[in-house]
């Protein structure tokens, strides 16, 4: 036998062995599956598989034309199809059903009730930490971490998201928001749009996270110098990068031979571990004399890890590096790509930015934005709350998973109790339970912010609104439970300023292509947010430079 021959039997016969495995652990994992006694779907590719993530659209593309194409496997097997299926499945199988793959099963959950009992029974149903582990990068933090480690994370990380850096926040992103718009509005039309709100993303974690303030830039305008060593260029090398350094690991990006673009990957990493070093021994020397320093994440959370070692243990250098990288990754394309939703809803619906100009004339009347306060007027900006809320509802960027672990639990889903057998993976599903129509009504799948709002009922002013109180377990962006996002308001306050800034003396509309009325060119812009939204790292928009947009001063 020749060796081509050699390698081809070689070939065919681990190819046969991985199929007939696949498949005994998919019969398992079915047999399993049953003994839930809800209603099952089987998907012969595990959702986790790394080739089926980088090839399943274009294989399922293929699959869909062939007479039997449309099934269980176009329909679930790929990623972010349940921002695609939002209800139906649930429509179809009720509060609660099961996945089945060749790994693990997936149990999907859309009952408030329930939801809320997983949340706060945070030892049964923990976070598959397996899924997480390639965010220690620079160290563990509270994403990787689980039990007292956790809890004195958590602890001390909880300190750091206060008042005083969210005044921070407030006065950069407005100060940014002034400056992206001074470019928009300079343009004839806007295609950078999801660059340009990274940009603005980054550099209010700059100054929020580091006490490091930058001059916004535009697409068009950014230095073609190589600035890879300075940190804020090396920050979003390493955040435009994360999922390959996550992949690959520091140690493997370090080696000579590698591409140039894979060695400024690595230079980058290690200037930004640098900066992080420097600015740790400096804020360790100022706490040893007893000065004060800027208030920033950075040198917060080194306070407040000493501070804690007086009374018992604080976190490690390398779990401050961990935590401070998790701040800048959860913090900067979430924010990114939800502006960008946002924004682009917003050109599609000039009633609603007519909306949000009259709260926004009503609360900031024609103060300068350098006047505007955060304790005064953030508390007062409902509507622009409202747009936050209405659009992380219909894009949830960062989707929580939970497990059983090594042990069965037992959960109530309406009238009926469950048993869920270990390592199962429990999936809250986001996309179903922030459209579902028993909790939102007949128009769930509408971008509609005014359903947030609804007058106070403690004033007779038209202007006096709150935010509705909803069920528990019906709107959960940032999670719930003790495991709830520690930035939560980190990001509202970031958002909520940035909307004021945007739209208090402008709006914005999309560009019209030949032969199109500008009614229809706000339905192709909604049409392009519905079929170009995908998971990719995070949920976005993929191409949202498709609907380029002008910015036009309000008369």
């Amino acid at each position: 036998m020749s060796l081509s021959q050699l390698l081809l039997v070689t070939l065919l016969s681990s190819t046969t062995a991985w199929v007939a495995y696949s498949w005994i652990c998919l019969f398992r994992n079915y047999i399993e599956a049953r003994k839930v006694g809800v209603p099952i779907r089987v998907i012969p590719i595990s959702h986790g598989n790394p080739f089926w993530m980088v090839v399943d659209r274009k294989i399922l593309s293929l699959f869909k034309k062939l007479p039997f194409g449309n099934g269980n496997f176009t329909r679930y097997n790929w990623r972010g199809w349940e921002i695609e299926d939002r209800y139906r499945s649930h429509l179809e199988m009720g509060d609660v059903y099961v996945q089945v793959t060749p790994e693990k099963n997936w149990l999907y959950l859309c009952n408030p009730e329930a939801l809320m009992d997983v949340f706060r029974r945070r030892s049964d149903f923990p976070r598959p930490l397996q899924i997480y582990e390639m965010l220690n990068i620079f160290g563990p933090n509270l994403a990787t971490v689980e039990g007292y480690q956790w809890k004195q994370q958590r602890k001390i990380i909880a300190t750091c998201f206060n008042e005083q850096n969210n005044e921070i926040v407030w006065s950069e992103s407005v100060s940014l928001a002034h400056d992206m718009l001074h470019y928009w509005g300079s343009k004839e039309s806007v295609k950078s749009l999801a660059d340009d709100t990274r940009t603005f993303s980054l550099h209010v974690l700059s100054r929020a996270g580091f006490g490091k303030s930058y001059k916004f830039q535009g697409h068009d305008e950014k230095s073609t110098t190589n600035t890879e060593t300075s940190y804020n260029e090396s920050l979003k090398v390493v955040l435009d990068n994360c999922v390959l350094i996550m992949a690959l690991g520091t140690n493997f990006l370090s080696k000579p031979w590698l591409p140039r673009r894979l060695r400024r990957v690595y230079q980058a990493c290690i200037s930004f571990q640098n900066y992080m070093t420097k600015v740790y021994e400096d804020e360790k020397r100022t706490f040893s004399d007893k000065r004060s320093t800027d208030s920033n994440l950075m040198t917060s959370l080194v306070r407040a890890s000493h501070e804690e070692s007086l009374t018992s243990e604080s976190l490690t250098e390398k779990e401050i590096y961990g935590n401070v990288f998790v701040f800048n990754f959860a913090g900067h394309d979430t924010t990114a790509h939800t502006l960008t939703f946002a924004i682009m809803f917003l050109a599609a619906n000039p009633t609603v930015q007519d909306w949000l100009f009259d709260e926004l004339y009503h609360v900031l009347g024609d103060r300068q934005p350098n006047d505007w306060n955060y304790n005064t007027d953030f508390p007062r900006l409902k509507r622009c709350t409202a747009v936050l809320m209405e659009t992380v509802r219909l894009y949830t960027p960062v989707p929580v998973a939970k497990w059983t672990e090594k042990h069965a639990q037992i959960l109530k889903v309406g009238e009926n109790t469950i048993t869920i057998p270990p390592a199962t993976m429990v999936i809250p599903s986001y996309a179903a339970i922030h459209t579902h129509p028993k909790y939102w009504g007949p128009d769930a799948l509408a971008w509609r912010p005014s359903r947030w709002i609804k007058k106070s009922s403690i004033s007779l002013n038209s202007f006096d609104e709150e935010i509705i109180s909803l069920q528990r377990g019906v709107f959960i962006p940032w999670s719930e439970g003790e495991r709830s996002c520690p930035g939560k308001k980190f990001s509202q306050v970031e958002f909520v300023a940035a909307i004021a800034g945007l739209f208090r003396e402008w709006r914005v509309d999309p560009i019209q292509q030949r032969g199109e009325t500008l009614e229809s060119a706000r339905a192709r812009v909604l049409e392009l947010i519905d079929k170009d939204s995908a998971q990719v790292l995070l949920l976005q928009m993929l191409h949202p430079e498709r609907a380029p947009l002008i910015w036009r001063r309000r008369q």
